[in-house]
């Protein structure tokens, strides 16, 4: 007796009800989807362990759905494609996507059984590691931003973002790694670099995240990887909020600075994209979900909008830190809007409880702790987007933070 559940995706109504009956003699258990938007949704409630797929549909073709699918980590199951218009470059494409095989219609019911059969005996696919911008084909803005990294990236390996507090750098570096390589954060190396480390990370990315925040011997191991590059077939992406000229006053160690701006580009905050922001969180929920990482979850539509009209000063790692926190946290499987305020919802005067009956100074110091702990608990203590958010000079800042009685961390303390 065979089992499993198949998906059937494919716009013309006659093949999905001859390969769903086909199937269903065989006791497998059948969902069909006639567009990319219904197979989307059939994923979601079905959870299949195989799917059928065609390459052209009139909303969105299978290869572009099967690139979202490995993008977002859901592509945990084997994937057939199936077209009246194949040709051997579109076969080569899928099966690099991910696509374990490929039938030409009309498909002969023997050949489609021994395919199918083929694919449940396949051991489940691994999640992908991270999300990346491949991730959100329907968003026009991240969608350009995507083809802009990809056009920079095959001109050079250093590539420098200029980005705003809160922007999604770590998102743009995922779209230029490739996956099972090393994707090394040199922000979090405290080790020296040396050859056999970077032949281990050969093929792979070296990320910075912001550029301002690397230690001295981080410095030294960003110089000494960018003089490897091609020798190692690596590549840098480094990020900043800060500008060209305070980028040039920043104490270098080495002289590799001049290489981080020959090939740069801009890349917005979530401010910026803020009606992308649902589908960015629907995104990493899934990711989550399928990687075993949090429980089965789905954010309400009011999640999303409250979602989409939070600030989010703290980028995408505020975004995924408050999505799995919501994930976790949850009683039951569909996360509220009121949920998500509760979380990250802006503290109001009411709510800080703060006493108005003070002399002024001491109200004013009150004020300034409750603001203070707010952004030090957004930003997780990172005070180069603490000087930024609040528009104080950096000695000046942690002046006022051990004025008022709140940890700066060593590197603040070393420096104040």
């Amino acid at each position: 007796m065979s089992t499993g559940n198949i998906l059937v995706v494919d716009d013309e109504p006659d093949i999905r009800q001859i390969v769903q009956e086909i199937l269903e003699d065989e006791d497998y258990a059948i969902a069909t989807a006639e567009n990319a938007a219904a197979a989307r949704a059939a994923y979601n409630t079905h959870r299949p362990d195989l799917v059928l797929l065609d390459i052209w549909m009139p909303d969105t073709d299978g290869i572009t759905l099967l690139k979202e699918w490995s993008a977002n980590g859901q592509l945990t199951m084997p994937v057939i494609m199936m077209s009246g218009h194949g040709t051997i470059d579109t076969a080569v494409e899928a099966t690099r996507i991910g696509a374990l095989d490929f039938l030409e219609k009309p498909i002969a019911m023997q050949k489609l059984l021994a395919a199918v059969k083929r694919a449940l005996q396949k051991a489940p696919t691994a999640a992908s590691a991270e999300l990346s911008l491949a991730a959100f084909p329907r968003s026009p803005a991240l969608r350009d931003l995507k083809k802009r990294l990809e056009q920079a990236a095959a001109k050079s390996r250093i590539l420098l973002l200029k980005t705003p507090a809160g922007g999604i750098a770590e998102l743009c570096a995922r779209t230029l790694h490739q996956p099972g390589k090393a994707f090394l954060d040199l922000c979090a190396h405290s080790q020296p670099l040396d050859l056999s480390a970077l032949e281990q990370a050969s093929g792979g990315l070296i990320y910075v995240p912001e550029l301002t925040e690397l230690s001295r011997l981080q410095q030294k191991n960003l110089a000494f990887a960018a003089e490897r590059l091609e020798r190692f077939n690596l590549r840098v992406v480094a990020a900043t909020v800060r500008g060209h000229q305070e980028l040039a006053a920043f104490a270098w160690e080495e002289p590799v600075l001049p290489r981080l701006f020959d090939v740069w580009l801009t890349a917005p905050a979530l401010a910026e994209i803020k009606d992308d922001v649902p589908d960015i969180a629907g995104q990493i929920l899934t990711h989550l979900v399928e990687s075993g990482a949090v429980p089965l979850r789905r954010l309400s539509t009011a999640a999303l909008n409250a979602m989409r009209n939070h600030a989010w000063s703290g980028g995408y790692d505020e975004l995924r830190s408050s999505v799995r926190s919501l994930a976790l946290g949850a009683l039951e499987e569909e996360i509220g809007g009121e949920e998500v305020n509760r979380l990250v919802g802006t503290l109001s005067l009411a709510a800080t409880a703060l006493p108005l009956d003070l002399p002024l100074r001491e109200a004013r110091e009150a004020f300034e702790r409750l603001y203070f702990e707010h952004h030090l608990r957004q930003d997780n203590g990172n005070m180069t987007r603490l000087a930024e958010k609040t528009g104080l000079e950096r000695t000046h800042l942690y002046r006022k933070l051990k004025q008022l009685g709140l940890p700066v961390g060593r590197r603040a303390e070393e420096a104040g």
